[in-house]
């Protein structure tokens, strides 16, 4: 699985004018399953997610996980992830799960990282979602498990 962390002071995703999931204070994470992953892809991803320290601590040094700073999480699928374009001007995403598969995996890693003690909202899988962030620092980190 691939993933895109950003810390963020608010985000939320929107679908046909509607909010479908937000956070305050925590992260964005953007999730692709990518052929052959399987449940347990998505619960190392979670687990490595819950204690990545990428908040303030007191002296300022990213020493802090989403749950030591008490934060939460907006969880998106994103297949573009898995793009291919090493040739040519079109990506491929042959490499990405089929939708099945992408959208269970989804789902589980949401659900794990809520289980790590990160409360957790999702966007809508396979649906045309508005993203809408305020990236804190800014923070951008991919992640492969």
């Amino acid at each position: 699985m691939k993933a895109i962390v950003q810390r963020v002071t608010e985000a939320r995703v929107d679908v046909g004018g509607e909010t479908v999931g937000r956070t305050g204070p925590g992260l964005l994470i953007l999730v692709c399953a990518m052929q052959g992953d399987t449940e347990t892809n998505a619960e190392a991803l979670a687990a490595r997610i819950a204690k990545l320290r990428i908040f303030r601590d007191d002296a300022g040094r990213m020493n802090r996980s989403v749950r030591d700073v008490g934060g939460s999480a907006l969880v998106v699928s994103q297949f573009t992830l898995a793009a291919d374009t090493s040739r040519g001007t079109r990506p491929g995403f042959s490499t990405a799960a089929p939708p099945e598969m992408g959208e269970r995996l989804y789902l589980h890693f949401a659900d794990r990282l809520a289980a790590e003690g990160v409360p957790v909202e999702t966007g809508r899988f396979g649906a045309d979602m508005g993203v809408h962030l305020v990236n804190d620092g800014p923070v951008t980190i991919p992640i492969e498990r």
